[in-house]
């Protein structure tokens, strides 16, 4: 295999600190050694690689942004990107595992919770000691998470939650689930711990993409979650949409690996397949196909960079975030069909990460909001029209 030396026609590297390269190219040596030789294999079997979680909660990548005192690495939002980045390059479902454990989990417990909560959890979660998952999805509500129903009512001493959630990320294989429901009509989270009595957590079988990834379903029957188990900071829908602005930032940098893992593949096959007498390379329709590829990247990693600079400076609206997660979205999966193109039938093989990354890629492109409602998202805050009901 030969080995994967980065894509950066516009030298963005030249903007990156010393730091920031070296998570980059921690990440990426750790993905290069520890995931692209197994995750084909996973992938086929539908599992997890497991034996990963600890050796990423050594590496540091669990929570990267948040304070050393929890044992998190305290790192600026570009070197978080670039973990991400190279996350996804191994595979979407291994990304996706971080993005939740961190986003979803930590940010949460970091930004919602009480002190005692996030001296209990946020060391154990960073170590990856203990797995976490988000619930806010339900069946019945995904783009639109206000018409949640699961609900909690105040009892002695603390609260009983009823209702289902779906869709949700090592649902399975979670220690604690964030989980939110509506308290007298207002939106709060409520920290679920595994083997609470009336709390499963099913896993979904049966898909086509995201298969190294574990999904489940949650459910939720007269759960009763103590009083020290509410986030007490978290207080309506908005809570719940700010880690999504979390994890959707993630997804903008994540996507750009799997991109960069299709170009790779793509350019080192074309150079190498002779057809009528040269390498495909040579032929212009191949060229016009990675030219395209390139020059999507390109603009990919310059909408991040900057992004990751508003984050930092404090500067990020979430709209910003909805228009990176939108196109990179979108070109990542255009990107992972035009490779599988210059690739003939060979593309189809487990021998090449094309298909697996276009499978993933379907999936990424739906979930923390479809390109429709970032489309409307955007739409409203370019006109001022909301075209959707809220």
């Amino acid at each position: 295999m030969q080995k994967f030396v980065g894509v950066d026609y516009y030298n963005i590297e030249d903007l990156l600190s010393e730091e920031e390269i070296l998570v980059r190219d921690s990440v990426r040596k750790f993905i290069d050694d520890n995931v692209i030789p197994v995750i084909e294999k996973h992938y086929q079997d539908g599992t997890f690689p497991m034996d990963l979680i600890p050796k990423l909660g050594e590496l540091g990548v669990f929570g990267m942004t948040l304070p050393q005192k929890y044992g998190c690495a305290e790192m600026n939002n570009v070197a978080y990107g670039l973990a991400m980045q190279e996350l996804e390059r191994g595979d979407s479902g291994v990304r996706s595992f971080a993005s939740v454990q961190s986003a979803l989990v930590m940010y949460p417990i970091f930004t919602f919770g009480s002190d005692d909560q996030k001296e209990k959890w946020l060391p154990q979660l960073a170590a990856g000691q203990k797995i976490g998952c988000f619930g806010l999805t339900e069946p019945d509500y995904g783009s639109n998470p206000g018409g949640m129903v699961t609900k909690a009512v105040k009892t002695e001493g603390g609260y009983i939650l009823n209702g289902a959630k779906m869709w949700i990320t090592n649902g399975t294989l979670a220690d604690i689930a964030v989980v939110w429901a509506k308290l007298d009509g207002v939106v709060k989270g409520f920290l679920v711990e595994k083997g609470t009595e009336g709390f499963s957590a099913p896993e979904m079988k049966g898909k086509h993409s995201l298969r190294a990834s574990v999904t489940s379903e949650l459910i939720l029957q007269d759960v009763f979650i103590p009083e020290e188990n509410l986030l007490p900071k978290s207080d309506g829908l908005k809570s719940a949409l700010m880690c999504l602005n979390q994890a959707r930032y993630g997804i903008a940098w994540g996507v750009t690996g799997s991109m960069m893992a299709c170009y790779d593949s793509a350019l080192n096959y074309a150079k190498s397949r002779v057809q009528f007498s040269k390498p495909i390379a040579a032929y212009q329709l191949t060229q016009d196909k990675l030219v395209y590829i390139l020059t999507e990247i390109t603009k990919a990693q310059l909408l991040n960079y900057r992004l990751a600079v508003l984050k930092d400076q404090k500067k990020v609206k979430h709209t910003h975030i909805s228009m990176a997660k939108r196109n990179n979205c979108e070109k990542a999966l255009e990107i992972a069909r035009i490779a599988r193109e210059i690739l003939g039938a060979n593309g189809i093989l487990d021998e090449y990460p094309v298909m697996r990354h276009s499978a993933n890629l379907e999936s990424v492109k739906t979930y923390e909001g479809t390109h429709e409602m970032h489309t409307l998202i955007l739409g409203e805050d370019i006109t001022g029209f909301a075209s959707f009901d809220s």
